[in-house]
C-alpha cells in the first residue's frame, strides 16, 4: 500500500518543493502570456470565468487527492464516482426529492465509494490502483443502470441548474467561491492538522510511521473517504452546471486530477506535495485546454499534450529529487 517509500527531509526537501512550485508557477505565467498573444478572446472576462468554472471540479477533488497521493496512495475512481453522484442527484430530482436532500444523498454515494476503496486497500490489502479501478468500473456501470443507459434530461425541476450556474454579484460563480473555501480548508488541513502531518509521514516512510505509533490504516481510510465525499460534491456541481444527469460525465476526469496534482509538485511515490501547487497545476490544465479550444485544436491533440505534461511533471520531479538528494 504505502510501504517502502522514502521521504526527503530537512533543507533538501524544502528546496525541492519550493523549486518545483516556482517552476510550475513559471509554466503557468508563460502559458498565460502565450495564449494572451495568440488568441484575442483569451483574456476576456467571460473566458476567464469559463476557465474558472471548468477547473472547479478538478480543484475540489484534487484537494483531497493531493493528501491521498502525499500518503502514497491513488484513486482512479473519481471520474466514475462523479458521474454516479450526478446521476443519483438527477434521478432523485426527477422523482420530486428536494434538491438539497438529493445533493446530500449524492454526496453520501460518493462517501460510500470512498469507504469501499478504503476497506479494500486497508482491510483486504488490495493495491490502491486495482481497488480504485474496480470501483471505477462498478460506479460507471451503476451510473448507466440508474440512468437507463441514457442522459437524464426529462422531468428535472426548473431550478435544477441554479446551484451550478448561480453567481455572486452577477459576476463571480458561486462554485468558484466554494472552491476557494475548500482550498483554504485543505491548506489548513495540510499544514496545521494531524491528518496533514501524518499524510506526509505515511507517504514518506510507512515503516517509520508505524514505529512512531501512527495508525496508517485509520488515516489512509479517512483520506479515501474524504476524496469520495469531495467527488460526490463535484458530481452534484457537474450535474447542476450541465443541467442533466449524464452517466458518461467525468470520462477522463481522474486523469485531469492526477495531472493537476502531479504537475503541482506531488510525487507519485508519496511523501511530498502541496494543495497550493495542485491549484496551479489545475490552472495550467484548464488554461491549456481552454487555449487549445479557442485555437480550434482537435480534442485528441489535447490528450496528447496532457500526456506530455504528465510525463514532463514526473521527469521534473525525478530530476529535482536527484539534484537535492
Amino acid at each position: 500500500m504505502v510501504e517502502g517509500i522514502r521521504l526527503g527531509t530537512g533543507k533538501a526537501f524544502n528546496k525541492q518543493t519550493m523549486m518545483q512550485n516556482i517552476i510550475t508557477l513559471g509554466i503557468l505565467i508563460v502559458l498565460f502570456i502565450v495564449l494572451s498573444i495568440v488568441s484575442d478572446s483569451f483574456l476576456s472576462a467571460s473566458n476567464m470565468i469559463t476557465v474558472l468554472r471548468q477547473v472547479v471540479m478538478v480543484v475540489v477533488v484534487g484537494a483531497g487527492v493531493t493528501l491521498l497521493m502525499i500518503a502514497g496512495n491513488i484513486d482512479l475512481s473519481v471520474g466514475s464516482v462523479l458521474a454516479l453522484s450526478g446521476v443519483v442527484y438527477a434521478s432523485l430530482a426527477v422523482k420530486g426529492v428536494p434538491l438539497f436532500v438529493g445533493a446530500l444523498v449524492a454526496v453520501a454515494m460518493g462517501c460510500a465509494c470512498g469507504v469501499l476503496n478504503a476497506l479494500m486497500v486497508t482491510k483486504l490489502n488490495v493495491t490502491p490502483v486495482i481497488a480504485t479501478m474496480g470501483i471505477m468500473y462498478a460506479a460507471r456501470g451503476l451510473a448507466l443502470v440508474l440512468a437507463g443507459g441514457h442522459t437524464i434530461t426529462m422531468g428535472l425541476p426548473m431550478n435544477f441548474n441554479e446551484f451550478g450556474r448561480s453567481t455572486i454579484g452577477g459576476v463571480v460563480p458561486t462554485t468558484v467561491i466554494i472552491m476557494l473555501i475548500i482550498v483554504l480548508v485543505f491548506i489548513f488541513i495540510q499544514t496545521k492538522t494531524v491528518l496533514g502531518k501524518y499524510s506526509f509521514a505515511i507517504g514518506g516512510n510507512a515503516h517509520a510511521a508505524i514505529f512512531s505509533g501512527i495508525n496508517i490504516k485509520k488515516y489512509v481510510s479517512w483520506l479515501f473517504i474524504i476524496v469520495g465525499i469531495l467527488t460526490g460534491f463535484a458530481g452534484v456541481i457537474t450535474a447542476s452546471r450541465l443541467g442533466v444527469g449524464d452517466p458518461n460525465a467525468g470520462s477522463g476526469f481522474e486523469f485531469d486530477v492526477i495531472v493537476a496534482v502531479v504537475l503541482g509538485g506531488t510525487s507519485m511515490n508519496g511523501g511530498e506535495g502541496s494543495v497550493t501547487g495542485m491549484v496551479v497545476g489545475a490552472l495550467i490544465v484548464g488554461f491549456l485546454a481552454n487555449g487549445l479550444n479557442l485555437l480550434g485544436v482537435d480534442s485528441f491533440y489535447q490528450y496528447i499534450l496532457k500526456g506530455a505534461v504528465l510525463v514532463g511533471a514526473v521527469v521534473m520531479d525525478s530530476a529535482l529529487k536527484k539534484k537535492f538528494a
